[in-house]
């Protein structure tokens, strides 16, 4: 089975948890996950099965949103609810001044990764240190915020949905917030909503993989390579570039039908089987495999 499946990790369970849960589902082992949730949160998590595990890294690139619940006046050593409560503050400001603090965010920024997190410093996750007491020093790392909405204020809780770039650390936004509007804040609950092309709507518990797998009806919900990939361009091999497709060779334009020379293509058999993502290479004068997918 090759392919992606949507899967909407439940709060309690790692992502980790999830694959190794899928791997007895589906008694399969060629299976990983395309970005990290924690335990505590829940949502989309598309899980790559099979040949698509060589989708993982582009996958992970894709953009994120979520939908999160901001709790003022509180904050804690892992910026969510599930550390210590380090200080507690009044909420005294105004619905107004919170909107645009929030607003203030959009766009480019400059995030400082949160010591309760899976990054690694000289060899050691940060949670580890973290966990033996010590707080080491992080750089900020660039994120970027497409899209910031608010969808409900109850002072000290506001609900917003925010969509951003990889690596972005929702609680820390969370806690910046709280800290621009000086009384503090962290993240009460988080559900991601979509990544890339992965929406809410379609994803499938466990139960429901299992329930899946026991009517015969799975292969009908894994999401095969080609349509993930389906937003790049697709151009075909000539028969006689069928062989050099085949093993994974570069192609010169004279065995390739289409042509696009921009960026990343789908190139498939003459039989129109999907077999690659290749390039155009204007030095070499030819379209270089990047992910094979044979």
């Amino acid at each position: 089975m090759d392919g992606v499946l949507n899967i909407r990790k439940e709060k309690g369970y790692t992502s980790f948890d999830v694959v190794a849960k899928l791997r007895g589902i589906l008694h399969m082992k060629k299976i990983g996950h395309t970005g990290t949730l924690d335990p505590e949160a829940e949502g989309v998590l598309p899980v790559v099965l099979g040949k698509a595990t060589k989708l993982v890294d582009l996958l992970t690139e894709k953009q994120k949103t979520y939908e999160a619940l901001l709790h003022l006046g509180l904050e804690t050593d892992t910026q969510d609810m599930t550390g210590t409560v380090l200080e507690e503050k009044p909420v005294e400001v105004t619905e107004e001044e919170v909107r645009t603090v929030i607003r203030s965010f959009l766009g480019e920024q400059q995030q400082i990764p949160p010591m309760y997190s899976a990054l690694k410093v000289d060899g050691k996750k940060l949670y580890e240190l973290a966990r033996e007491g010590k707080i080491v020093e992080r750089k900020p790392r660039a994120v970027q915020f497409y899209e910031i909405e608010i969808k409900k204020i109850e002072l000290p809780y506001v609900r917003f949905s925010v969509t951003c770039s990889k690596g972005t650390y929702i609680r820390t936004l969370c806690h910046d917030i709280g800290q621009k509007l000086g009384c503090g804040g962290c993240m009460e609950e988080l559900l991601r909503t979509r990544s890339g092309n992965f929406v809410w709507e379609d994803s499938m518990t466990l139960a429901q993989v299992e329930e899946a797998v026991r009517n015969g009806t799975i292969g009908d919900r894994v999401i095969s390579i080609g349509q993930v990939l389906k937003d790049y361009p697709e151009i075909f091999c000539t028969r006689e570039g069928d062989r050099l497709l085949e093993n994974g060779n570069a192609l010169a334009e004279r065995f390739v039908r289409g042509e696009h020379k921009e960026g990343w293509v789908r190139m498939c058999d003459s039989q129109g089987g999907f077999k690659g993502i290749y390039q155009w290479d204007e030095v070499k004068k030819r379209y270089q495999p990047q992910k094979m997918f044979l």
